[in-house]
């Protein structure tokens, strides 16, 4: 699917169209918050499914409390806003919709509004690999005490941009990010889980990590999956060396593999079986599979 329309500001315009002012506060300044929510589509029902969209509008509203930017609109506009741009775009598979609100005006760097409102929809785009070779980060993950690592503010991307970009130049396919306590963090735009002893283990929130959507999810489910719970506790750098599995979680990356860390391999190298079971199950889920989790899918053709 090419992108045909973007949702602007209460219209949804050609594509070509949709700018805003080179001295905008969002553009000077990184004075913007965003989310991005991804949509399956299920052949048998011929219908589009986007998950858990108004859990990605309650932390869309989240980031602009703590960023101290003013919406003019509300929830329900945003969640409508996405479902009319995948309608105007005839959306008909699995597709991935930027929601980005950000400072229009010409301010300074106290500005706090005027809050546009654009929304994107493009096809969904594929991790590279099944599995990722990782490196540890000479970069540290931003601290609560500089930027707020737990929403998705766009200036806090460069923290993940200059990782990611160092990790690429020394052939890796992703770094993994420690915070200021040497803990383990995230990697860039996805959280981090390690499987020790048949245990899966993730960082807490209070780690420096992203209050992720997906990380959530798989502490709802991994109980009914794996028959086991999910840990929130600190992790060690040396852990990810000694750990059965590693994986990371995202609504891009949904749950990809790690199977090295440091050119040192990962329980036996591939794909573990927690790993595995939670991202069929996860599939299954966003795609309508799962009629106890109903409540987290919004439907966009009536």
């Amino acid at each position: 699917m090419q992108p045909q329309r973007i949702y602007l500001n209460g219209d949804l315009v050609p594509y070509a169209d949709a700018k805003i002012p080179i001295h905008s506060c969002a553009v000077k300044y990184g004075a913007a918050v965003f989310e991005g929510a991804r949509a399956y589509w299920n052949a048998a029902q011929e219908q589009l499914y986007v998950f858990r969209l108004r859990d990605h509008v309650e932390r869309l509203f989240t980031s602009l409390r703590l960023m101290r930017m003013a919406p003019r609109f509300s929830r329900d506009d945003v969640v409508a806003a996405v479902v009319e741009t995948m309608r105007a775009n005839g959306a008909r598979e699995d597709v991935y919709a930027r929601v980005t609100a950000y400072v229009e005006g010409d301010g300074d760097l106290d500005a706090s509004g005027p809050v546009g409102l654009a929304v994107d929809v493009r096809a969904r785009r594929l991790t590279a690999k099944d599995a990722l070779a990782a490196r540890v980060s000479s970069w540290v993950r931003i601290d609560d005490r500089s930027m707020p690592p737990r929403i998705k503010a766009t200036a806090n991307y460069q923290n993940a941009r200059l990782a990611t970009v160092e990790a690429r130049a020394d052939g890796y396919d992703t770094p993994l990010l420690l915070n200021t306590a040497g803990k383990l963090a995230e990697a860039p735009a996805a959280c981090c889980f390690v499987v020790r002893g048949g245990v899966p283990l993730t960082p807490p929130v209070s780690a420096g990590i992203l209050e992720s959507i997906t990380r959530a999810t798989l502490l709802d489910i991994f109980p009914e999956v794996a028959g086991v719970g999910v840990v929130e506790r600190e992790i060690d750098r040396t852990e990810l060396y000694v750990a059965d599995e590693v994986f990371i979680c995202g609504t891009a990356w949904e749950i990809t593999p790690v199977t090295s860390v440091d050119r040192m391999p990962v329980g036996r190298g591939a794909p573990g079986p927690l790993t595995l079971a939670a991202a069929d199950a996860y599939a299954r889920i966003v795609r309508g599979g799962a009629t106890a989790r109903e409540a987290w899918l919004t439907p966009v053709w009536s």
